[in-house]
């Protein structure tokens, strides 16, 4: 049963609020070993964990041309239509995010400029175990195309006959995917950032994944990898007021708990009878759910928290900076306006966060476990790096040096200092020539 909380005192509040606490230094010794075998045996590895893991024999660890026309039969158009409109959508969103090149000159002669690259290999690992996450295709995909990734390398396990779900085969033909692999676990996670004779090693890679995926994600990041976020459960909290509808926080509520068992909910509230609304409507929808054990072990951890105001209401959820938020409340822009830790906001009792996870255009690869108090969700930004230029003019060394020159000094840096001071002299005596 959800916990409910009246006005609790900060240190209850700070405990209640925990995040399921993953066990990785244990899980990272299981799969320290992966990677190492994978960096030194490339595909042969590849082939033995699919075999050890995922019970699969497989001929060849890359999707073909003709599975991908044969996925694409299998996709019913009725679901076609729906990942359609959804990537149209994303797209849309998307294209609007790349950034202009900033050109600027600072001091007279002095011109500084910075652009947007892409990464030119990046990796995205999508989940196939007990959710085929089709639609997080979708969400990496379409930005990384968008920004210009020039290989874009897609891993996801397979099947025990070693196929992977067709929807997923789909999006990844519809978003530009260079390449499918069929691994999943760890063993992709070593495979993208080492690279094999069949995988490309990437430079970024993306994705959520269970706990051995953010175990090797981590591990691979500490050796030079560049991942897309620091991972975690996922998680919602929902600010309610007299106006929400408890059928609809309930099920909001569910469609987060339903993820995982490690997944965590949280409703923030002024009122106690909604809260004991929406906890007795939940409780009905729960039996209804097909991964009903899951969402039961989720929400029988998860915590509702009634507060005198407004004010209190918004500094816990800032304080808890949840992956998604959701304010059904009557004055929900002005509350969004007061929102300053978040991945995502849902705004309004008909903005479910399922409308962000699938079809809106946000993009649902946000930051959990607190990340969003400094990190940024998954967007065309994610898949560029910024470089600066300068020039400089010989007016501009002129304007400019003299200060450098003084620094330098002050830094003890001569070598820094030289570096001007041989130009003004070039110049100067270029100009006694005139």
């Amino acid at each position: 049963m959800i916990k409910i909380l009246i006005n609790p005192e900060e240190a209850e509040l700070e405990k209640a609020l925990e995040r399921p606490v993953r066990k990785l230094k244990s899980i990272k010794k299981i799969v320290k070993p992966v990677l190492k075998s994978v960096k030194k045996k490339g595909d042969r590895a590849l082939f033995r964990y699919s075999y050890e893991y995922d019970h699969v024999q497989l001929d060849s660890l890359i999707v073909s041309a003709e599975e991908l026309e044969a996925a694409e039969k299998m996709v019913e158009n009725s679901l076609k239509k729906a990942i359609n409109l959804a990537r149209e959508n994303i797209e849309r969103f998307h294209r609007a995010q790349p950034a202009p090149t900033v050109e600027i000159e600072t001091t007279p002669g002095v011109l500084c400029k910075r652009k947007s690259v892409a990464i030119e290999k990046v990796g995205l690992y999508i989940p196939g175990g007990t959710a085929p996450l089709f639609s997080t295709v979708l969400m990496l995909a379409i930005p990384a195309r968008i920004a210009g990734c020039r290989e874009i390398v897609l891993c996801t396990p397979p099947n025990r006959n070693g196929k992977i779900h067709p929807a997923i085969l789909y999006c990844a033909k519809i978003t530009g995917v260079s390449k499918v692999v069929k691994i999943g676990g760890a063993q992709a996670i070593a495979a993208l950032a080492y690279g094999t004779e069949s995988v490309p090693r990437v430079y970024k890679i993306f994705g959520p994944g269970n706990q051995f995926v953010t175990a090797a994600k981590q591990l691979v990041a500490e050796q030079g990898v560049a991942i897309d976020l620091p991972a975690g459960p996922s998680e919602v909290a929902v600010f309610a007021d007299e106006t929400a509808i408890p059928e609809f926080v309930a099920l909001d509520l569910l469609s987060q708990a339903e993820h995982g068992a490690d997944s965590q909910v949280l409703l923030v509230t002024t009122k106690k009878k909604i809260a004991q609304k929406v906890i007795e409507k939940a409780d009905k929808y729960l039996e209804q759910l097909p991964r009903r054990e899951m969402a039961q072990k989720s929400w029988s951890n998860s915590t509702a928290v009634v507060v005198e105001d407004e004010k209190k209401a918004v500094d816990i959820i800032n304080n808890y900076a949840p992956e998604h938020l959701i304010l059904s409340v009557k004055n929900a822009n002005e509350v969004a306006e007061k929102i300053i830790n978040a991945g995502s906001v849902f705004l309004g009792n008909y903005s479910p966060e399922s409308a962000g996870d699938y079809a809106s255009g946000t993009n649902h690869t946000l930051p959990t476990n607190r990340a969003a108090l400094a990190f940024s969700g998954v967007s065309v930004d994610s898949f560029v790096k910024k470089i600066t230029y300068q020039t400089l003019s010989e007016q501009g060394i002129r304007n400019l040096g003299p200060a450098v020159e003084k620094m330098a000094t002050a830094e003890g840096l001569t070598a820094h200092k030289l570096a001007v001071s041989v130009r003004l002299q070039y110049l100067k005596e270029k100009d006694g020539d005139k």
